[in-house]
């Protein structure tokens, strides 16, 4: 029970913060001058792949905070090692290709472009309105529960035409049929801001390739499990509990077991995940989008919240580090 209290009297901290912090973010956005996309200006003034590689580096470096700039630096190591081995790290994309990704998502310079990649099912539009403050069945939402087509980019600007920021839609091919970088390529994925991957069960072969050209691109990448309180409810159901034999002492206790055993194992999923694709490790967010909407349209926040609050922190902070100068110092 002691486990229950924590968990509320946390909760009642952080639902003062969150929509605090985060609009704190965003308006300090809203009020700087928004560079230019620093991987598109890698690619436009690299003269190799090599040399893709030092500026995108160093674009982190001059921009990130200090654990991006780590892993920067890393990457870094890592690109030129495979040099020396004959193995281009980037296959970078002509201007034509450039400007071609950018006609096909409409992209807009001085905006930051999001995108949400994972299979059909996996509930990206429903993720893609919580993040943006829409409910599934409020006007202007992404469609829910329709059809995936594998060719069609969904885009889906802020409601705020204020905040400058679009979200995308990318549809998951789960098997590739072509080299990860030809598939990254191709379907110009090196424009975003960030890509956001959103995985049910276990990575697909198109998952791996974004995380991988990612890295390779110095394009910040977030793994999220979402549907969390239908997974947890799930694990609750699978214990035996019944609501109708509760006399009130029971759920409390056993959804703290229950929501401790998903976090913990998808978290080692992810883990297992990473390492079968040889990829560093990396944080997963484990979110809800109910929660997420709490944030978004500034509501109390659920006791049962658990990464919405540092996804869209770390999001936002990052895309802020990256392409953001302060107006008076521009």
């Amino acid at each position: 029970m002691g486990q229950v209290v924590a968990v509320v009297a946390g909760i009642s901290t952080i639902s003062w913060l969150a929509a605090t912090v985060v609009t704190a973010i965003i308006e300090s956005i809203r009020a700087s001058d928004i560079t230019k996309n620093p991987t598109l200006q890698a690619i436009d003034t690299a003269e190799d792949p090599e040399d893709f590689v030092k500026k995108a580096a160093h674009e982190a470096v001059d921009k990130t905070m200090t654990d991006t700039v780590l892993a920067a630096e890393a990457a870094q190591r890592e690109a030129e090692e495979r040099l020396r081995n004959g193995i281009q790290p980037v296959i970078l994309p002509t201007h034509e290709e450039v400007e071609a990704a950018k006609a096909r998502v409409a992209y807009q310079e001085g905006i930051f472009h999001f995108a949400v990649a994972g299979v059909a099912g996996a509930g990206k539009s429903s993720l893609i309105n919580a993040l943006r403050g829409v409910r599934n069945n409020e006007r202007g939402a992404a469609g829910v529960g329709v059809v995936e087509t594998t060719s069609t980019t969904g885009r889906y600007p802020y409601p705020n035409s204020d905040n400058p920021f679009v979200w995308y839609d990318i549809p998951g091919a789960g098997t590739l049929s072509q080299p990860d970088w030809l598939y990254f390529n191709n379907q110009g994925l090196f424009v975003f801001d960030c890509i956001i991957v959103l995985f049910d069960n276990r990575f697909t072969q198109t998952d791996a390739a974004i995380l991988t050209n990612c890295r390779r691109f110095q394009i910040p990448t977030y793994i999220v499990r979402s549907k969390a309180d239908v997974h947890i409810s799930n694990v609750l159901n699978d214990t035996g509990y019944d609501p109708d034999e509760d006399e009130g002492d029971q759920y409390q206790s056993l959804y703290v077991q229950a929501r401790e055993q998903f976090i913990t194992a998808t978290r080692a999923t992810v883990q297992r995940n990473l390492q079968d694709a040889n990829l560093p490790d990396q944080k997963v967010y484990i979110v809800s989008n109910r929660n997420i909407l709490t944030i978004t349209k500034r509501r109390k926040l659920s006791p049962e919240i658990i990464d919405e609050f540092e996804l869209m922190k770390d999001l936002l902070e990052e895309a802020r580090s990256r392409r953001c100068l302060l107006a008076d110092t521009a």
